[in-house]
């Protein structure tokens, strides 16, 4: 098989940190679409979740090329 159950794991904890990183990113929403809300800005959103996103790409990536030896 291609794919170790090691490296199986890692692709499930990387997809793992990926929703973690969207979460992050999700609300900010106003109930008033007259008024803008500027918790849209916040650091969670702009900086913490697209990091956490890219660190779950970059566990994709070694899950996917590294050979494990077994």
């Amino acid at each position: 098989m291609a794919i170790t159950p090691r490296g199986l794991k890692l692709l499930l904890i990387g997809l793992i940190v990926m929703v973690a990183g969207y979460l992050l990113m999700m609300g900010g929403s106003s109930e008033d679409p007259d008024v803008f809300n500027y918790d849209m800005f916040n650091f969670q959103r702009m900086v913490a979740a697209p990091i956490v996103i890219i660190c779950g790409i970059v566990v994709e990536v070694v899950a996917i090329m590294k050979v494990f030896k077994e």
